[in-house]
């Protein structure tokens, strides 16, 4: 039986909608070619209707004119025919696309979500929650640490601004009076001069000097 009649896994596989896409878009361009061509016989019937009177012959040719426009008709009915399929294959290869897609991202998701469980299944909340807290401690014990080792010895605790501004100003007194009596030193004779120093007028000064020349 199997010889006469076949087998199933004799069958040709199904076209694809992708193979029906493309053999819809041969057929549609056939009949443009088609469409063409008859295009063409009508102008040329209307050519030669133009130059003929009325008549047998120009009868003849409009009866000719008449079917080949009625084909042109048919064929542009199958046109609209096999490009709204095409359309409507078209139109189902994307939505098959989008749900390929689709499940594509789920299935991605899916795996994200079962490796991010068995991380996190790792960690144990109660163990990070007291590490922070022993980290506080540790951060607080080190701060007690830097100011004890900051402190100042030997200094009270109290101090009197008000004592330290009048010692302040005591010493700035001191340095002006050193001053005043530096300057007085400097225009105070020596000892060993027993007289007062003579104030010399410019006159007896420029004739001492020519003398001395």
């Amino acid at each position: 039986m199997n010889r006469i009649f076949g087998t199933s896994s004799n069958k040709k596989p199904r076209p694809s909608l992708q193979d029906a896409i493309t053999s819809t878009d041969s057929r549609i361009a056939s009949i443009e070619v088609k469409i063409k061509k008859l295009d063409g016989e009508l102008g040329r019937y209307k050519e030669q209707m133009s130059k003929l009177r009325n008549g047998p012959g120009k009868n003849a040719i409009q009866e000719r004119a008449l079917r080949t426009l009625k084909q042109k008709r048919m064929y542009e009915s199958q046109l609209a025919q096999l490009t709204q399929q095409t359309f409507n294959m078209e139109s189902a290869a994307i939505a098959t696309e989008n749900l390929r897609n689709t499940m594509a991202t789920v299935d991605a998701m899916k795996q994200a979500n079962k490796e991010l469980r068995t991380q996190y299944g790792k960690f144990d909340v109660d163990k990070i929650e007291n590490m922070h807290y022993d980290m506080e401690d540790l951060l607080e014990q080190a701060n007690e640490i830097q100011e004890t080792l900051g402190r100042s010895y030997a200094v009270p605790d109290e101090i009197d601004e008000a004592d330290l501004q009048a010692e302040l100003d005591a010493l700035e007194l001191e340095q002006e009076d050193e001053g005043t009596s530096y300057l007085a030193d400097l225009n105070k004779a020596p000892d060993f001069i027993d007289e007062p120093p003579v104030e010399v007028s410019e006159t007896e000064a420029k004739e001492a000097v020519k003398t001395t020349a």
